[in-house]
């Protein structure tokens, strides 16, 4: 039996700022036009993602989290991006957000786990920029 494929080891970004994820009813008029912001809308909700610092006080969300960037683009048909950092992450008891866009993956993690989050990550191999 062949043994199991080593995981990637990557190179993430630590983007700067505090960002939240938010849930809410209609479509945002109050989008940001820069930075990471992703805007996912489904039959029951619609949830966006982006820095703290835009959300209305009165929408609902969730804050203090930090955005790690993984350096792509990536080949649609590579596997276990995701997994060499979720992975390492989950063994260490780490909550995560995950979101994808066409060309890269980003994890969103909570400011108050970030210190592990860095270490646990570089013991696994990967490289992180801020």
């Amino acid at each position: 039996m062949d043994p199991l494929p080593r995981p990637p080891q990557l190179t993430l970004h630590l983007l700067p700022g505090e960002f939240a994820v938010s849930r809410i009813d209609a479509w945002p008029t109050w989008l940001p036009t820069a930075g990471l912001v992703s805007v996912t809308r489904t039959e029951h909700e619609i949830s966006v993602v982006c820095e703290t610092r835009f959300v209305p006080a009165e929408v609902l969300a969730e804050t203090g989290f930090r955005a790690l960037e993984f350096q792509g683009p990536f080949a649609f048909e590579l596997s276990g991006i995701l997994a060499s950092v979720l992975n390492p992450l989950a063994e260490a008891g780490i909550g995560i957000f995950a979101l994808s866009t066409y060309n890269t993956d980003y994890v969103l993690v909570k400011l108050t786990d970030l210190p592990r989050v860095l270490l646990t990550l570089s013991k696994a191999g990967h490289e992180i920029l801020d």
